[in-house]
């Protein structure tokens, strides 16, 4: 483990934070991509190890706890943010993590993310999206888009996906972003955004699974594709994308439309200006979600912060509640507590 922060501190590099286990995903994984910026992320912003855990649930991202040398639990199948809960009230101190996948956050878990997002602990979640069920070979998930054909759909799915960063924003959630596994750069920077937020952070990243879902996400990380799909969001700056940076994003009354900035017709001054704290914006943000290989007129698909707000956090707010109490009713007395207010003798 780390010394403490202070005199004589030992300045830690990624490496430091990687542990001796094998790291048992399958060659190729974007697993290895987003565990390396982790990794360096805490180095760079000199994490104390004894002071840092990663919470997961059930499925190949939640080996995450194994590979990372600070404290961590491989919890159960969705019940990530349960366990992480208690533990940030049951130490305030800690930099909690949860690492989630697309089925273990959204599936099983679905219930313990709303109320995760909408309670505000200041945690970090980490959302490994590759629209399958890795671990169990390969079956549909939650994110899987409709008519996808896997072995428990071999006709199709007709399931309706579920938008997690829609859901998020719909849950109250303070904060919520997107990246990508094969964007190392702008991920180490949407993961440093996540953590210096005061509050529960989703950041959702897109990651592929060579094996069972190999290129979901290509259109928007290929280089030839990626700058006419993809739009990468900066605070105060206009929605522009496109390979010669010709395209941007203007609202007409209340609907996105795209817009050739070069034509003559519209400039930079008349496109959508981000705000990371407007939430009705953000709830649009959520929903660009065409999909570029079935629709010709479709919105670029937004990375970066979508959403973030300031609201005190439950942990705080807790604890602020219970010295009120203490306040008004002293310290208690827990054995007057367990006996309850009637006692009785046995003869």
């Amino acid at each position: 483990m780390s010394k403490l922060p202070g005199a004589g501190a030992v300045k830690l590099k990624a490496k430091d934070f990687a542990t001796d286990q094998d790291v048992r995903w399958c060659p190729g994984c974007g697993d290895y991509s987003i565990l390396k910026q982790v990794q360096s992320v805490l180095a760079e912003l000199e994490a104390n190890k004894d002071e840092t855990v990663f919470i997961s649930g059930i499925g190949c991202s939640s080996r995450f706890p194994y590979y990372m040398d600070t404290y961590g639990m491989h919890s159960i199948h969705g019940r990530a943010p349960a366990v992480a809960s208690g533990l940030k009230l049951a130490n305030p101190n800690l930099d909690v993590w949860i690492i989630t996948g697309d089925g273990d956050g959204f599936s099983i878990g679905g219930n313990h993310m709303i109320h995760g997002l909408r309670r505000n602990l200041d945690v970090n979640i980490l959302l490994f999206n590759n629209q399958i069920y890795g671990l169990t070979k390969g079956q549909y998930s939650p994110t899987s888009e409709v008519n996808k054909k896997t072995k428990s759909t071999p006709f199709g799915s007709l399931d309706h996906p579920i938008n997690p960063l829609a859901l998020s924003m719909g849950a109250d959630a303070t904060f919520v972003a997107r990246s990508m596994d094969r964007d190392p750069k702008h991920l180490k920077a949407m993961l440093k955004r996540s953590k210096a937020h005061k509050g529960t952070s989703l950041l959702e990243i897109y990651q592929n699974c060579n094996i069972f879902n190999d290129g979901a996400f290509f259109t928007f990380t290929e280089k030839s594709s990626k700058p006419d799909t993809t739009i990468y969001l900066e605070e105060g700056q206009p929605l522009i994308f496109g390979a010669e940076k010709n395209k941007g994003i203007r609202l007409d009354g209340f609907k996105p439309v795209v817009v050739d900035i070069t034509a003559g017709t519209y400039t930079a001054d008349d496109l959508w200006i981000h705000e990371e704290t407007d939430q009705m914006k953000g709830q649009m943000l959520t929903r660009f979600f065409d999909d570029p290989r079935t629709t010709e007129d479709f919105l670029p698909r937004p990375f970066g912060v979508i959403y973030a707000e300031t609201r005190p956090c439950y942990d705080d707010l807790l604890f602020a509640q219970l010295e009120t109490a203490k306040e008004q009713l002293g310290d208690g007395d827990l054995d007057a507590m367990i006996a309850g207010g009637t006692t009785w003798e046995i003869k």
